[in-house]
């Protein structure tokens, strides 16, 4: 057996604590939160099922629109107007229904699952000045700008020989 020790034993031994090698190791999927996004697996399906239905409704309101139109013309009814009207209002309901669809389907496909993370041990490796760079980023822009002004002013002017 050696005698040699790990750095995480060396660590807790300055530090006078308990060292326990199980919980000191982190696996990546431990830190980061998974998220399964639910899809149902027949909204494809329902999709073209409606979608088919729609365009079979506004194809036979076509036709329909065409027959009765042909009625109105030779029995010069109000009615028959009117019934053609209402059949050219129900057909254009339709195709926005139809574009709706998309719309909706658009929409779904698009949804992102928001997750909510919270950090509770974080570790910053760097200087305090660095740090407040971060945090405040018009102080660090201030920082470069005067860096750059006094290194403008800090140029010794050369002497030029006339020969």
């Amino acid at each position: 057996m050696s005698n040699k020790k790990t750095t995480n034993e060396k660590i807790s031994e300055a530090l006078d604590v308990e060292y326990d090698s199980d919980e000191s190791i982190i696996k990546k999927e431990d830190n980061l939160p998974v998220v399964k996004k639910e899809t149902n697996k027949d909204l494809p399906k329902d999709y073209d099922e409606v979608r088919g239905n729609l365009k079979d409704l506004i194809d036979t309101g076509k036709s329909a629109i065409d027959g009765i139109l042909n009625v109105a013309l030779d029995s010069d009814s109000p009615r028959a107007y009117e019934v053609a009207a209402q059949m050219i209002k129900t057909v254009s309901e339709a195709n926005k229904d139809l574009i709706g669809l998309h719309k909706q389907m658009k929409d779904i496909n698009k949804e992102e699952v928001t997750i909510n993370t919270n950090t509770t041990n974080a570790l910053y490796v760097g200087s305090t000045s660095d740090l407040q760079d971060l945090i405040n980023q018009s102080r660090s822009a201030k920082k470069v700008l005067t860096q750059k002004y006094n290194d403008i002013i800090d140029v010794e002017a050369e002497e030029v020989d006339d020969d």
